[in-house]
């Protein structure tokens, strides 16, 4: 499972995910005291989507192409609103989608979400990767770039010394033996930071590995784990993305009320009857 992130930047995947990082952010924002993000496989920091590889396979124009065009309920847009005023900021003058640029990734929408107290450690060992995300933060002292493997990071940079914050952990999927490693990786800094919030984002494409992935972190016995997952087509095929998956562990107190708002109406976006989302507890409630 190869999920370079270039080809698919601002697809379906990255809407979920970005929407419900966005909604994590703001919640962390409600209290003055400062947080930090830990982002542990950070890409390039942003994407040109008139560029070779995002022109390729155009897939944002069915993600976030899609939804800036969609008649949402107020209820749905104003969810969203964070996340979509933070794109729109990387896009002046775009309207509808059809104008976008630049698509933001998880690096430069939290960045945009940063208050001046709050700090961001961004971590990527692909080296055009890393060299293009350091110049993208270069200047702003509230974000640190470090080119280093991200599951290295999450056991050196947990826990934070603000005790408050976010862990991202969204791997491409390059090896096999991926969601064994996100367990693993879990479990360790779930160990040393027991009250973070951690989001980990994986692919919908083997029902069968996903289930067991489910099971796996049943069996970390940690107190509070919530799944959120959209489907967008019948998992068919190893090799193409059928549907996007979240694991928030620690989630904020209203995330959940939250989500049972925004994925069925992200579904009905991006695939109208056909969409389907699931939100339910591994652990806790």
């Amino acid at each position: 499972m190869n999920y370079r992130h270039a080809f698919h930047a601002g697809n379906f995947a990255d809407v979920v995910k970005h929407a419900v990082l966005a909604r994590i952010v703001a919640y962390l924002k409600e209290k003055p005291a400062a947080f930090r993000v830990i982002d542990t496989h950070a890409g390039a920091g942003s994407y040109d989507l008139g560029g070779a590889e995002a022109s390729r396979t155009g897939e944002w124009r069915a993600g976030i192409g899609k939804l800036l065009a969609a008649d949402l309920p107020p209820p749905v847009r104003a969810l969203l609103a964070p996340y979509l005023d933070a794109v729109a900021s990387f896009n002046p003058g775009a309207a509808a989608g059809g104008d976008l640029k630049i698509y933001p990734g998880s690096p430069a929408l939290v960045r945009h979400w940063l208050r001046a107290q709050d700090r961001m450690i961004v971590c990527e060992a692909e080296p055009a990767a890393a060299r293009a995300l350091s110049s993208r933060t270069q200047g702003d002292n509230r974000v640190k770039p470090v080119a280093i493997d991200g599951y290295t990071a999450l056991n050196a940079y947990v826990p934070p010394k603000e005790r408050r914050g976010l862990v991202l952990i969204d791997p491409p999927f390059e090896q096999p033996d991926e969601f064994a490693r996100l367990e693993q990786a879990l479990a360790a800094a779930h160990r040393k930071w027991p009250t973070g919030v951690f989001l980990i984002w994986y692919p919908l494409k083997d029902a069968r590995g996903t289930q067991a992935f489910a099971r796996s972190l049943v069996r970390l016995n940690i107190p509070r784990i919530l799944r959120a997952e959209l489907t967008v087509a019948p998992a068919q095929d190893a090799q193409k993305l059928a549907g996007s998956g979240l694991i928030v562990v620690n989630p904020p107190w209203i995330l959940a009320d939250e989500l049972a708002v925004l994925l069925p109406a992200l579904a009905r976006v991006f695939a109208g009857t056909e969409g389907r989302s699931r939100l339910d507890w591994l652990a806790g409630e």
